[in-house]
């Protein structure tokens, strides 16, 4: 997106790619179809260490502004649900759509071109694997640490400290999480099992599906909440988000079952079994007590499993922390200590919800650098 911007507006551009092709991880994207944009995309869905850093790019290029380039080329596009954009047929169009752009903007592609190192002189002067370049401006948009086998490392943030610029600690995000070893042996036989819940932990929240796996929980639930939890904190879970309070439970005291068969009704019965064998008596309902429905009703809106950790980099679809936005221009990316010197995309402190926030933040901040550099 940076190198079309920039190309378009008649700058002399190279796009160094260290894989043997553009767009792997575009290309895996939203199962093989790219969730490309989110037409809800703002400010308050991307996590940062400034959280108002993203909202000049946002407001500049909007998920329109992309959207109007996904129609000009003719690929076919679907709303999943809650924003999401998807290609009809392949994520390939995508790649296509940005390599059509930066040739109709003159810019030199180079494929496996490995930086072995980066000096600034009058110029910058980089030496790489394929031959050496000189440039006035030199944009980092290298991404973070998630996805390894597609190339992920940590160049970019290297580059950042390599100039003195401040990064914040990375840390994996919407990523699935692992169950300790005790609640692993409690619940590893329900993996596959999926449910709607309302995943909680301080003041984030979402509704969404979780899903057993079977070294812990994974699931849109589980990927949003992923993000804003760490190791030790609580993480709860609505199990029954469309029915809250006591009275659902109550209304089936007459009808003989017992809390297992009720439950059933609504959840797989692996669950449902399993669940109750932990967290509810096994006897009719109508012979429950209220302090006993009352417990089991303030466990099902609020179940708290301990989750050890993270399955890491190689699972997780995005990564927390990056170059620390105070070291930027908000409005043009550029670092504030090293001239012509800029970040965007995924490299820098700014992560997106699920749901196409991330790629829309990619071409937000492409665009901004691509229009000054």
């Amino acid at each position: 997106m940076c190198a079309l911007v920039a190309g378009q507006r008649g700058r002399s551009v190279a796009l160094l790619e260290h894989n043997d092709r553009v767009g792997r991880k575009i290309a895996i994207s939203g199962g093989g179809r790219c969730n490309f944009t989110n037409l809800g995309a703002g400010p308050g869905n991307y996590l940062s260490g400034n959280p108002d850093f993203c909202r000049s790019a946002l407001a500049r290029f909007t998920p329109w502004d992309f959207l109007a380039l996904v129609e000009k080329h003719g690929i076919r596009y679907h709303e999943k649900k809650l924003g999401q954009q998807f290609c009809d047929t392949s994520s390939r169009e995508i790649i296509e759509l940005l390599l059509a752009e930066c040739a109709n903007g003159g810019v030199e592609i180079v494929t496996n071109a490995r930086v072995h190192s980066i000096q600034r002189l009058e110029q910058f002067a980089i030496k790489t694997s394929e031959a050496d370049y000189a440039c006035d401006s030199l944009v980092v948009a290298t991404g973070g640490l998630s996805f390894p086998k597609l190339g992920a490392t940590s160049f970019g943030h290297d580059l950042a400290r390599q100039f003195g610029i401040d990064v914040i600690a990375p840390r994996p995000g919407l990523v699935p999480l692992t169950w300790t070893p005790s609640e692993l042996a409690r619940w590893k036989s329900l993996a596959g099992l999926s449910l709607p819940v309302v995943a909680k932990t301080g003041p984030a929240s979402f509704h969404e599906s979780l899903l057993f796996t079977h070294r812990g929980l994974s699931g849109p639930a589980i990927l949003q909440i992923s993000s804003f939890w760490k190791p030790g904190q609580p993480i709860s879970f609505d199990l029954l988000p469309d029915h809250p309070g006591e009275s659902w439970l109550g209304a089936s005291r007459q009808s003989g079952e017992t809390i297992r068969q009720v439950l059933s009704r609504l959840w797989p019965q692996r669950f449902a079994e399993e669940w109750t064998r932990h967290h509810a008596v096994e006897k009719p309902l109508g012979h429950c007590r209220n302090p006993e429905i009352a417990a089991v009703t303030q466990c099902l809106h609020a179940w708290s499993p301990d989750l050890q950790g993270t399955e890491g980099y190689p699972k997780a679809e995005v990564t927390l922390g990056g170059v620390n936005t105070s070291e930027l221009s908000s409005k043009t990316m550029e670092s504030r200590k090293v001239s012509g010197l800029y970040f965007i995309g995924e490299v820098v402190d700014v992560t997106g919800w699920l749901g196409g926030y991330n790629f829309q933040w990619a071409w937000a901040s492409g665009h901004a650098a691509g229009q000054v550099v």
